[in-house]
Formats: C-alpha cells, structure tokens, sequence
C-alpha cells in the first residue's frame, strides 16, 4: 500500500469492482499495510464469499482495551468465526447477500477498508470516555484535580507496541488525553530532517491562524515524565524520538472524534514519508548542482590544438 489514506485502498479497488461485475472470479492475495499489518483477501468457500482476515502484532494488547467489542459493534453480522488461521479478525462479505442501495454498499466498501484502522481506535475511543469520567469527578470536587489526575496516568494508561521498538501510549486527564509516538530514526540525515519537521509542528501553534490546533512537543531519548516509569520504558536506542500530542476536549467532540482518531493514526507513516520525501528533494537538487558544475568545467577546458594538412602536404595547428 502505497497511500496515506486511512484506509486500504487496495480492499476498497477489490471490493468496488466485485460489487459491479455479474460474473466474479476466485481471489487469493495477500496484503501488507503500513506498521507490519497483514491482510488476506480471498474466495476459499465460493466466488461469491470473500474472506477478508486482519494481522496486526499488537492485536492481543489492542484486545485489552476493548478491539472485539469495537469491531463486533462495528461489523455486526459480517464478522466471521472461527477467524482465519494465523490472524486475528476476519470479516466475510456475500456478494448475492448485499445492502439492497448504492449508499449503504459504499459505506460496506468503506467500513471494510477501515479494518486496521478500526482495530486500532478502540483506545482512543477508551481514552476519551475515560477522560469524560475524569471530568466529572473533577466537577463534583476541584480541590481533587492533581490527585485525579496523577491517579489516572498511573491506571489508566496504555502502551501500544504497534511496531517493532516503537510504541503508542495513551492517558486521560480531567481535561485532556495525551498521546505520545515513540519513533526511531535509523539514519543521522534522518534525524535532522525529523527535527526539523517536528519543530515545524512546535511552532506551528504560535500562528493566530491555527492556534487552537493541539499542543505538539518533541523530546529526543528522553520520553515524557508521564510515562518514564509509570510505562518502564527504557530507551535502550540513541534514535528514538518522542512526539507528544496534547488533545483537548474541543479536538474529540462527537462531531470530529472519528476524524481525530484517523489524523493521528497516520502521523507516524507521514512523518517519515515526509522526511524521505525531502530527502529524496534534496538528492535531486544535489545531482543536478552536480551537473551544473560538470557543465562548468567542460567549458573551461582549453582547446586542443590540432595538426592538419593541406592537399598540398603543408602542415598547419588548427584549434
């Protein structure tokens, strides 16, 4: 998958072209998706029933939280038992059994590309009812405000390890949830266009325009004090980044929750796509001051002088 969307366009091109056709054929392919997550589209009971299973490595931590529910709500009667051999969740669509219009098929379509997506909502959905709770207590006694709040990010908090050495954690407050990425940079070219880009979202916040955007902070090696021995990490890499995100109640009303939750979903995959993007940007710029200067010193050659005839056999230097 070569998109930033938040969903998998390649099941959303699958599912849009066996909702048209009359006469579907047998698929059996195999799908990988940003942050090591599989996919397996296929027909193994008939044409007319594809089999769409799920594989994320942190699906048993996702469970915790609260996954099954979310995507049994979500799924409903799509939802397929026993899952799939080697994978974590599975959804069947019969093409002879679907939604009688147009709209609700494009939403099936839709809501079918969002698997990966949804599977990994469900501690953002249980971070915000969480802090609605918070919020509550905190109304009915203010003076307890701290203590509520140091109690929440040592209980309540959640570590997502999403990808290989880097995580996601998550903690409500009376008044906020926090959210923080833990990425690594492997390369030193990347690590200072990451800080560079990170410094950009810092900054970006002092603009009258865009002021009540979330509050973004980066920290390099050191993660926040939050979660520095509430979560035991141990930073055992000089290359990890932690980018903290600071998400107020107006960023996750009703009206724009589901939103949030896509935006900063991706975050992780459009940091880096942006940092090869520039580095690649770069690359080209260098290659071509390179020519630029070849040119130059092609031109500040001195002729050659050359010997030539005449018919007559005289010599004579031509340059």
């Amino acid at each position: 998958m070569l998109s930033l969307d938040y969903n998998n366009r390649f099941i959303h091109d699958i599912l849009t072209e066996r909702f048209q056709t009359a006469n579907p054929s047998s698929i059996d392919q195999v799908v990988t998706d940003f942050d090591g997550v599989t996919f397996h589209i296929s027909t193994p009971e008939s044409k007319t029933k594809i089999l769409i299973s799920l594989y994320m490595k942190c699906f048993s931590e996702l469970v915790n939280y609260g996954t099954l529910d979310l995507l049994n709500q979500i799924y409903g009667p799509y939802v397929h038992n026993p899952v799939e051999n080697g994978y974590n969740f599975s959804i069947v669509i019969d093409l002879e059994q679907l939604p009688s219009t147009q709209e609700e098929r494009e939403q099936l379509i839709i809501s079918a590309s969002l698997l990966k997506r949804n599977a990994l909502a469900a501690p953002f959905h249980g971070a915000f009812a969480k802090q609605a709770e918070l919020a509550e207590v905190v109304k009915k006694d203010p003076e307890s405000t701290v203590l509520v709040n140091k109690k929440s990010v040592a209980e309540n908090h959640m570590a997502i390890h999403y990808r290989d050495e880097e995580m996601i954690f998550l903690w409500p407050e009376h008044d906020r949830v926090t959210v923080v990425f833990s990425t690594r940079f492997l390369e030193e070219a990347d690590r200072i266009f990451g800080k560079v880009f990170l410094q950009e979202f810092v900054d970006a916040r002092r603009r009258p325009s865009i002021q009540t955007a979330p509050q973004v902070l980066f920290s390099y090696r050191d993660p926040p004090l939050e979660i520095r021995d509430v979560c035991g990490i141990q930073n055992e890499h000089d290359d990890t980044g932690f980018v903290t995100f600071v998400l107020f109640e107006r960023h996750f009303t009703p009206q724009v929750r589901e939103d949030c939750i896509s935006h900063i979903q991706i975050f992780r995959n459009t940091l880096h796509y942006h940092i090869k993007a520039s580095k690649a940007y770069m690359h080209q710029r260098m290659r071509k001051r390179v020519a630029d200067f070849q040119k130059v010193l092609n031109r500040a050659k001195p002729d050659v002088e050359m010997e030539r005839k005449t018919a007559s056999g005289r010599s004579f230097m031509h340059a």
